[in-house]
């Protein structure tokens, strides 16, 4: 079994690659990494540290004129800020809609790149960290179960089968995710989560107040606020 996996250089995807390289090695695991425009190149450079701390190949794809249309916060281009405040907040703010930093089908974007090369290069799954939080109320469409079941299908018939996608964590919380990543010993210390591009992490983004809240959900500090 060979898999490739989403690697944004966040908590999560982190996390799907440690958990990949502890279940098949991590000589039958590649990694992707994609920049889409985004503010800031932490992200990237993280991506590369965790690759390198793993030993697997990471594949850097450059999807940034895809995004060129969008206005999301998250972007270079933008002329809006990114909103602060707990995804709790902003949902009920959003209606039902995916919240402001909502990149515009984002993970079918890169889910179907991953899909033509994972076959390229022999892969028989994708791998990406969504979890149920992330889903909630709308907020991120495309990490909810309904998303990865319709993208697995498409995907597994437009390859002939030929590959398949797992979200191994769709239905659990980020706690949880971090819960099995403390138990791999995944290295969080090199990943990044925040939305800006500072020196330190705001704390005050959406992502940042959920990572806090699940390393304190686990009793544990995170890396974050031991530097």
């Amino acid at each position: 079994m060979k898999i490739l996996v989403l690697l944004s250089g966040g908590l999560d995807s982190a996390t799907c690659l440690g958990l990949a390289v502890e279940e098949v090695g991590a000589e039958n695991v590649s990694a992707l990494c994609s920049y889409y425009g985004q503010k800031h190149s932490k992200e990237i450079e993280c991506a590369r540290k965790v690759a390198a701390h793993y030993g697997v190949k990471l594949i850097e794809m450059n999807l940034e004129p895809v995004m060129k249309f969008s206005n999301c916060s998250l972007l270079t281009h933008s002329t809006q800020k990114i909103k602060h405040g707990d995804y709790a907040e902003q949902t009920k703010e959003a209606g039902g809609k995916p919240v402001e930093t909502y990149v515009p089908f984002r993970n079918g974007l890169f889910l179907s790149v991953a899909a033509s090369i994972g076959l390229s290069i022999g892969a028989q799954e994708i791998w990406y960290g969504a979890h149920a939080d992330d889903a909630a109320g709308s907020a991120y469409p495309d990490c909810s179960l309904e998303f990865v079941e319709n993208m697995r299908q498409a995907i597994e018939t437009g390859s002939g089968g030929g590959i398949t996608i797992r979200a191994p964590f769709v239905n659990v919380n980020k706690a949880a995710v971090v819960k099995k990543g403390l138990l791999l010993k995944v290295p969080y210390e090199l990943t990044w989560s925040c939305y800006e591009g500072g020196e330190k992490p705001c704390g005050k983004c959406g992502t940042c107040i959920d990572r806090a809240k699940a390393f304190a959900e686990n009793g544990v500090v995170d890396p974050y606020d031991k530097t």
